[in-house]
């Protein structure tokens, strides 16, 4: 029987020493019987070496060069559309390069997609390395809050980037990551997508390995900055900016939605302190 291909995406830089152990952890992985991977990573702009170090520890990666304007989204296009150009792969991974997966995660995803017969988004729950408390994921549509993996598929929503499997049947559907977005909301945007075309997007059985929250307050909305600072940060790629947050908002909801929260998201960043001591 003919070997099933998988191409593993990431998108990185300036976290040399995260990107390393990442992919010792996914190396330990590998080979897999029965399939044969290839990683494509977008080397957005590093200046701590990264390229050079991973090249000398994996000379198989393939290392794609961005100008450091790339970040999440615009990066991982890259590598996908990189991996799409060199051949039809069975499968897709996004993989951020601050989660470190755990034993074995690779092939249980690769069998939860042949028991959805690929025609399920499956996503990785991650959890933090000390607190054990669960980080990325899916959410559930009716509370909002993270799922729990229980040992079984369960289906979900606004679905986080970090581990991300995508099966050549869906991929032919959607596609790669749209270019509206420069950082995040990329993959929010793909769940979106899946949703409307009627696919499934269902939460691993269990933890696929540890990543840890950024739990500071974003500048944007952090009032112990002024103004000037906080509006920058807003419309920063990393922040919230206005433009893609209209388009994600627009393109998925309506006219309506788009402008409250445009309208709710700028009064947030100009009075966080009034938006925090009222609960706006």
């Amino acid at each position: 029987m003919k070997a099933k291909s998988i191409a593993i995406l990431l998108t990185v830089h300036n976290r040399r020493d995260k990107t390393l152990k990442c992919l010792e952890c996914l190396y330990r992985q590998l080979p897999l019987e029965g399939f044969t991977a290839d990683i494509y990573l977008t080397d957005d702009g590093c200046t701590d070496g990264t390229s050079e170090t991973v090249q000398e520890a994996f000379p198989n990666v393939h290392i794609l060069s961005g100008d450091g304007n790339l970040y999440w989204n615009q990066g991982m296009r890259l590598a996908w559309d990189a991996a799409a150009k060199e051949k039809e792969y069975d499968y897709f991974l996004w993989l951020n390069d601050d989660t470190y997966i755990y034993p074995h995660t690779l092939r249980k995803a690769l069998e939860a997609s042949t028991e959805t017969s690929g025609h399920a988004l499956l996503v990785g729950a991650t959890e933090s390395e000390t607190t054990h408390q669960c980080t990325y994921g899916l959410k559930n549509p009716h509370t909002g809050h993270r799922i729990i993996p229980n040992g079984t598929l369960q289906e979900g929503t606004d679905l986080n980037g970090n581990f991300v499997l995508v099966s050549k049947e869906i991929y032919q559907k959607l596609g790669n990551l749209d270019s509206h977005y420069h950082h995040a909301r990329g993959d929010t945007d793909y769940g979106l997508r899946a949703k409307k075309k009627n696919i499934q997007i269902l939460l691993l059985k269990e933890y696929v390995g540890s990543c840890e929250r950024h739990p500071t307050l974003p500048k944007w909305c952090n009032p112990d900055f002024p103004f000037r600072q906080r509006w920058h940060a807003l419309n920063h790629p990393t922040g919230m900016p206005l433009r893609e947050l209209f388009y994600l908002e627009q393109k998925h909801y309506g006219w309506t939605r788009a402008v409250f929260h445009q309208l709710t998201t700028t009064l947030h960043c100009c009075f966080p302190k009034l938006w925090r001591k009222f609960k706006l």
